[in-house]
């Protein structure tokens, strides 16, 4: 067993908001930490069997945009036009791969050959009235008490 413990809550569903858990999570495993995170509320969405991830730029308005040389905010009023979603989905997602960022998949799949245990919030399927068949093979499903118990004695725990 590792002498760290890193414990990770993720509560958001979007593509941007997909990358902190898994990457912090893969790193801490590969520094030999013992890791979990609990998905709960909208980030119950990262451990779905089918990814259907979008950016959601409305609640971060520092997103930068480039404009050819000019790198620039992305204005809110522009956010809330219709498509601009999609578009800001699709673009971010050809400048990853240009880049070679690993994908969502690819990370989650990452943590659990490294042994990163993904509790999803049972309180979460309930409301939403989810499937366990609707997530990836691996999950174990239980309440804030079942990840609390871990946290309380973990190194670092983050809030994402």
């Amino acid at each position: 067993m590792s002498e760290k413990k890193m414990a990770i809550i993720a509560t958001k569903g979007t593509l941007d908001w997909a990358y902190p858990p898994f990457i912090l999570a893969s790193t801490a495993a590969a520094l030999d930490y013992e890791v979990q995170i609990f998905f709960t509320f909208y980030g119950l969405q990262l451990l779905r069997k089918k990814l259907q991830l979008k950016i959601s730029s409305l609640g971060n308005p520092g997103m930068p945009m480039k404009m050819g040389p000019v790198t620039v905010p992305m204005p809110v009023v522009l956010q809330a036009l219709p498509g601009m979603q999609a578009m800001m989905t699709t673009m971010m997602k050809q400048k990853m791969k240009a880049k070679g960022v690993a994908s969502v998949e690819e990370l989650r799949d990452l943590c659990m050959e490294a042994d990163v245990k993904l509790i999803g919030c049972q309180m979460t399927v309930d409301l939403f009235e989810f499937s366990p068949d609707e997530f990836i093979d691996g999950v174990e499903f239980g309440g804030a008490s079942t990840f609390l118990a871990f946290a309380g004695d973990a190194d670092i725990c983050l809030y994402i």
